[in-house]
């Protein structure tokens, strides 16, 4: 089993910055993609980045520019680093992490809140 905690959310200015962090405990495989999704109420969970194991990212449209994500493997933990927050950037920002080449098991975090006021 693998756990996920995430960290750093908040309530922020428009044009503000968050940094957030996701620890991952348990049975982790070295070959892995940690993400970040968000979701906002009503609706769908969306992919902000991933990051594989390796260094690899992949930034959703909504991320470029703005967003960096960056990993410590020998910590297990994924950053996100939110610069030039916008009000559509509230939502709550859930870790995951997929275990193995073919992504065949995936784990959730809880999530936290991240509220950008205008």
């Amino acid at each position: 089993q693998v756990q996920l905690v995430e960290s750093g959310g908040g309530l922020v200015q428009a044009g503000g910055s968050l940094r957030l962090s996701c620890v991952a405990s348990g049975m982790i495989f070295n070959i892995n993609t940690m993400g970040w999704y968000r979701q906002a109420p009503g609706k769908q969970r969306e992919l902000v980045a991933s990051i594989t194991s390796r260094g690899t990212t992949n930034y959703a449209d909504l991320a470029k520019g703005r967003f960096t994500i960056s990993r410590d493997n020998a910590k297990n933990t994924v950053y996100l680093q939110m610069n030039s927050l916008k009000a559509e950037d509230t939502a709550h920002y859930y870790c995951n992490l997929a275990q193995g080449i073919l992504a065949t098991k995936e784990y959730w975090g809880q999530g936290t809140q991240v509220t950008v006021s205008s």
